[in-house]
């Protein structure tokens, strides 16, 4: 917890004069997302304030947003804990990037589109793989998608999509073995890619509704056989 309240210190600076909740939950879902603060974690009310130098009440409207959210949770009398996720959870969150990411490619309209930030997000997975940093590669496969939603130019669907893919890092932080789950899109996130760069976006359709199928069998997999290892000890 050190390490983690350390790092929340360094983020002070993000606050400025104006401090409000939604900065501080906004660097908290990034920390949850980026696993500083792993499934399961007990936060501090005291331990975290004082990191970021912010009132209790500030820092209680922060956890609602996030708890709203689904990244956190109120037990009555113990706290506020980092969600752990079922495999429900982990299914709904599926079906619901299916919904949006498929419509986004689909809604796309005639070529070409701009797929700058697709391309590094490609990239970067890249770069990471070959630095054996699969943890990196898991956050270059989110920013991809991540890229692929702002191509509806919708504000309300980035939004959304925010909180749905910040929830799924929760399912990633409790997999055991991250290039197993990561290292198979590299691929595919470069064949969707060409796909929208050739304007075939029937086809980028079509590679991402199988893409997502195939994600959801293989995390829901992992998943289970982590929580079950849990369970058993």
């Amino acid at each position: 917890m050190a390490e983690q309240l350390a790092g929340l210190a360094d983020d002070r600076a993000l606050l400025g004069r104006t401090s409000t909740a939604e900065r501080v939950s906004d660097i908290l879902r990034s920390r949850v997302a980026d696993g500083y603060f792993p499934p399961g974690t007990r936060l501090s009310e005291d331990s975290i304030g004082g990191a970021l130098g912010v009132s209790r009440n500030t820092l209680r409207e922060a956890f609602r947003l996030l708890t709203h959210e689904r990244l956190l949770v109120h037990e009555l009398n113990r706290g506020v804990f980092v969600r752990v996720l079922t495999v429900e959870d982990v299914e709904d969150i599926y079906r619901t990037r299916a919904l949006v990411e498929c419509a986004v490619v689909r809604g796309l309209g005639a070529a070409p589109y701009p797929l700058r930030g697709l391309a590094d997000a490609v990239a970067s997975g890249e770069t990471a793989a070959a630095e054996d940093d699969w943890k990196a590669v898991g956050t270059a496969n989110i920013h991809f998608h991540q890229e692929l939603v702002t191509l509806a130019r919708s504000a309300r669907t980035d939004e959304l999509m925010r909180s749905v893919f910040a929830e799924l890092r929760l399912a990633f932080h409790l997999v055991d073995d991250p290039r197993r789950l990561h290292e198979p899109y590299l691929t595919r996130n470069r064949e969707i890619l060409g796909a929208l760069e050739a304007g075939e976006r029937g086809t980028a359709e079509e590679l991402l509704e199988r893409y997502l199928a195939d994600s959801l069998e293989r995390v829901v997999e992992a998943y289970r056989r982590r929580v079950g290892e849990e369970r058993a000890l």
